[in-house]
This record gives C-alpha cells, sequence and structure tokens, in this order.
C-alpha cells in the first residue's frame, strides 16, 4: 500500500477531488494548511502599509492506495493540480506497512 501525500492551491481541491474519483479512489483525508516553498511567501499593501505574508493558504490531501494504482492517483493529482505557475504544491509517495478498518477489523488492502 501507498500513502500519497499532496499540498496543492486551495482552488485546485474541487478538480483533484474529482479526478481522484475518475480513478477510483473511495475516500481522502483533507487537511487546511499554510506554508511556502521556494516562493518564501509575498507582500501584500493593506491601507497603505506593506507586510509580509510569509505562510500561504494551502491544502494538504491524503490518500492511502494499493500498490498499483498509487502512479495513476499520482498522475491524477499532479494533472489536476497543475497551473503552471510557481507554488502548484508538491506530491510525496511513501509505503504504508500496514492499516486496520476500526468498525470491521478488516486488515490491509480489504481496509481501504
Amino acid at each position: 500500500m501507498k500513502k500519497i501525500e499532496a499540498i496543492i492551491k486551495p482552488f485546485k481541491l474541487d478538480e483533484v477531488k474529482e479526478a481522484l474519483h475518475e480513478v477510483g479512489v473511495s475516500g481522502i483525508t483533507v487537511t487546511e494548511a499554510k506554508g511556502f516553498g521556494r516562493q518564501k511567501g509575498h507582500t501584500e499593501l493593506y491601507r497603505g502599509a506593506e507586510y509580509v505574508v510569509d505562510f500561504l493558504p494551502k491544502v494538504k490531501l491524503e490518500v492511502v492506495v494499493p500498490d498499483g494504482q498509487s502512479d495513476r492517483v499520482v498522475e491524477a493529482i499532479a494533472g489536476a493540480a497543475q497551473t503552471g505557475r510557481i507554488g502548484d504544491g508538491k506530491i510525496f509517495v511513501s509505503t504504508i506497512d500496514s492499516a486496520l478498518r476500526i468498525r470491521t477489523g478488516e486488515k490491509d488492502d480489504a481496509a481501504i
């Protein structure tokens, strides 16, 4: 099993959710996040005063899928989240050793 974590721009969430549904992902976890990468935030003007916004709003998605599905899921997320501008985000893939559905006791692939 693979855990896929994606940090994306918030306005791309609906497109990514639809793309994941099309490739057969049955569940995702979404968390609001703040952060910055190479762009190091930006400056804004408010009532004549300039200030630095270090942490930009982001959305973190987490999905656990069987090994054979991970490449398609990564491609779906990348395709739906890409704007071509700085700050599009990152995707991380890691290995999951075990999973357990608490309600039924199902394990590993059956649990996801």
